[in-house]
């Protein structure tokens, strides 16, 4: 279920380029425009980067950021000349960070079925990110997790969204895997993203980031440092292997 007011990065997380019209300059220099393409920070997502094109001008853009209400706030690299309000200007996104981003994303979805345990915390970086586990004993064998981690992406599983509403997620609490970041709410329904279908389907969990389309775009993954994060947590760092 989607409607006009979604944000492109949310009904297309593939869109790569498009055009917008800018609405409003806030305090601290960023651009706000009508059609969201970059990803704003949030749920352990960076904010996306890439850059505004108007005019014969090219403005590089370090992140993006919430906003008042739904906007998102385009952050300027370095205090420059603003496109004019009302101007039309060519979005472009990096998209290879993005896509290392909702490639990290989806794996870690991957990640909290293999260690079906209280998620605590977590990251996403451009390669490499990491969950936090309610674990007060390290796993007894870290290759065999990493083995399944990847058996799992190497389905080719669908990654697919609906969504519910807030009363529907009351409900159903055992949907949040998160315990440190609750799912994004205040529009009456909440996002869910489903890895695989029917009798595939491995997970279902609510979530406002970017994902890949189908698990074996993620690639293998690789374990890094499993931390000891306090007497009842331990931190499982993965990364992309290319």
């Amino acid at each position: 279920m989607t409607d006009h007011l979604d944000p492109l990065f949310r009904t297309d997380a593939y869109a790569r380029e498009v055009t917008a019209r800018v609405v409003s300059h806030t305090e601290e220099g960023g651009v706000v425009l009508d059609t969201a393409l970059f990803y704003p920070t949030g749920g352990g997502q960076p904010g996306d980067s890439g850059w505004i094109d108007w005019d014969g001008t090219s403005l590089a853009i370090a992140t993006t950021v919430k906003g008042v209400g739904t906007e998102s706030v385009l952050v300027p690299a370095e205090p420059t000349r603003l496109p004019p309000i009302g101007a039309h200007v060519v979005q472009r996104l990096d998209w290879d960070r993005r896509h290392k981003h909702m490639r990290v994303h989806t794996a870690l979805h991957l990640l909290s079925v293999v260690i079906p345990l209280p998620v605590t915390g977590g990251a996403i970086g451009a390669g490499r990110g990491r969950l936090d586990f309610m674990m007060p004993e390290p796993p007894e064998d870290r290759d065999a997790l990493e083995e399944e981690l990847n058996r799992l992406i190497d389905r080719d599983l669908l990654v697919t969204d609906s969504w519910i509403t807030d009363a529907d997620l009351d409900a159903n609490p055992s949907l949040v895997k998160t315990m440190s970041v609750q799912p994004p709410r205040g529009s009456g329904r909440v996002r869910l993203v489903r890895i695989g279908e029917g009798g595939d389907q491995v997970d279902l969990q609510p979530c406002g980031g970017t994902h890949v389309a189908r698990t074996g775009e993620i690639g293998r993954v690789v374990f890094g440092k499993i931390e000891n994060k306090g007497k009842q947590n331990r931190r499982v760092n993965i990364s992309l292997e290319a």
